[in-house]
């Protein structure tokens, strides 16, 4: 089980319209099971989003670091970390 703390799920429940179409959670609690249902994963760099989506078999040498980072499954915590969740 994965433990999302209040500033990840806020950033969740902020910008999950990037990723999909319409709300998927209206809560903190209603983001946290979501987020656990698919596996998200918070990362703590820049890096190691692009180690994630290399790990993943991504192809990350066609694209910059800023372009990976601005992918519609990446969302910025804000204090230096990411949620990668996968839609």
């Amino acid at each position: 089980m994965h433990e999302y703390d209040d500033a990840v799920l806020h950033c969740f429940l902020r910008d999950q319209l990037k990723l999909f179409p319409e709300k998927v959670a209206t809560t903190p609690e209603d983001a946290e099971a979501f987020l656990e249902d698919c596996m998200a994963v918070v990362v703590g760099s820049p890096e190691e989003v692009v180690e994630y989506f290399e790990e993943a078999g991504i192809d990350t040498e066609s694209a910059d670091r800023d372009e990976i980072l601005a992918a519609d499954e990446v969302f910025d915590v804000g204090d230096g970390r990411y949620l990668i969740v996968e839609g």
